[in-house]
């Protein structure tokens, strides 16, 4: 039956065309047979005549393009089964032809438009049936086709009802995937900005004190070599926590467990000042921070997201500005905390550098991940000033 059917589909007139003839033979075979005895009723069919086999080619014929033309259709097996009634005027089954036109009108055609014209058939089939005989209106032969017609514009409606909403569910099923993949891609592409954030923040704030570092260590050598195994020692464990920290951002990434889960991990916050402040101090940054307010635990991304960009604006001095004397403050406000660094803008040629921006973009980042605010730009007179505004309460929460 799969087959049948997948062969029929594909060839839509060949199974047309078996219908027609279906149709074709069933009212000839009903028209032409004889009547039972003693049944009067039956025994008013008169024989089969040459105008009855044309109009019954006509209508079952019509039934051929009823996919293609559907209106044109009905009105033409309308019309021929109303021809065979003014003419002859005994019973036949070729209300099956207007039955299946009707249909197949009410199965492509909005409900409305649907019953309007099975309506209209069924009128003019019952109109042509009671006038050109002596039938009453509660007849058989006038109700049985009234029957055929509205049944026939019940199913196809319902087939189209069907249809429409198989329709509606694929192509919600289609949305859902599309946001599916949507949603899948969006978070890859978060993963991907937090992994080279944390990277980021891991690496350059050692990799800024080893290169200063090694800069100390390569003028001092020759005229003051106790200085210069000083540098190379900061060097060195400079580089020591540069490989701790990566090796445990990589651990926490290759981990099985999900996202939550590495987020309860240990986190660096504001907690870690002054020993970040004494990692630059070694490297020859002049460092001064102050605390406004009353310090307090504060929410782990808040905390990490202060931490990081004071990192990263204390990377960007020594690596842009090594002379410059630098200045953090934090202040603790009642439902925020500010992040303020700011240089005084004295560089020589060795700490001047392009960069690529990445920094500023992280701590931009970094502030809007927790619905804060972030400025960065020179002020008057020199120097460079990095000021962030963290909520310590989400907005969403």
């Amino acid at each position: 039956m799969t087959w049948l059917r997948r062969e029929l589909l594909s060839r839509p007139y060949v199974a047309e065309t078996i219908l027609a003839g279906c149709v074709y033979a069933i009212t000839l075979l009903a028209r032409g047979a004889p009547p039972p005895p003693g049944v009067e009723w039956h025994a008013r069919i008169p024989p089969l005549t040459a105008d009855d086999i044309a109009l019954a080619s006509v209508v079952c014929g019509a039934l051929i393009f009823r996919r293609r033309w559907p209106r044109a259709v009905l009105a033409v097996t309308v019309t021929g089964f109303a021809a065979y009634a003014m003419t002859d005027g005994g019973r036949s089954l070729l209300s099956l032809g207007p039955a299946v036109a009707v249909y197949t009108v009410a199965s492509r055609c909005p409900r409305r438009h649907a019953w309007t014209y099975g309506g209209l058939a069924a009128l003019v089939v019952t109109m042509a049936t009671v006038v050109s005989g002596e039938s009453a209106w509660l007849a058989p032969e006038v109700v049985a086709p009234i029957a055929s017609i509205g049944m026939a514009t019940a199913v196809g409606d319902a087939l189209r009802s069907r249809r429409a909403y198989v329709a509606a569910v694929e192509e919600r099923a289609r949305r859902a995937e599309e946001t599916r993949e949507e949603e899948a891609e969006r978070r890859v592409m978060e993963e991907r900005l937090h992994i080279a954030r944390e990277l980021h923040d891991v690496l350059a704030h050692h990799i800024a004190l080893i290169n200063v570092q090694a800069q100390v260590a390569a003028y001092m050598l020759a005229t003051e070599p106790e200085q210069a195994r000083t540098a190379l020692g900061h060097v060195r464990e400079a580089g020591k926590e540069a490989l701790e920290e990566l090796r445990t951002t990589v651990g926490l990434l290759r981990s099985p467990g999900s996202r939550d889960d590495l987020l309860t991990e240990p986190a660096p916050g504001l907690d870690r000042l002054p020993e970040l402040a004494d990692s630059f101090t070694a490297a020859g940054l002049r460092l001064g921070w102050l605390v406004h307010g009353d310090p307090r635990p504060l929410p782990a991304p808040v905390d990490l997201a202060a931490f990081r960009i004071v990192q990263e604006a204390l990377t960007n001095v020594s690596k842009h500005a090594p002379r410059a004397t630098a200045t953090v403050r934090i202040g603790y406000a009642a439902d925020k905390v500010i992040v303020d660094v700011a240089d005084d803008g004295r560089s020589d040629a060795g700490g001047t550098s392009s960069g690529t921006g990445h920094g500023l973009i992280g701590m931009r980042e970094r502030a809007l991940s927790v619905d804060g605010t972030f400025l960065a730009g020179p002020v008057d007179g020199g120097g460079f000033r990095v000021h962030a505004v963290l909520p310590t309460t989400r907005k969403n929460a």
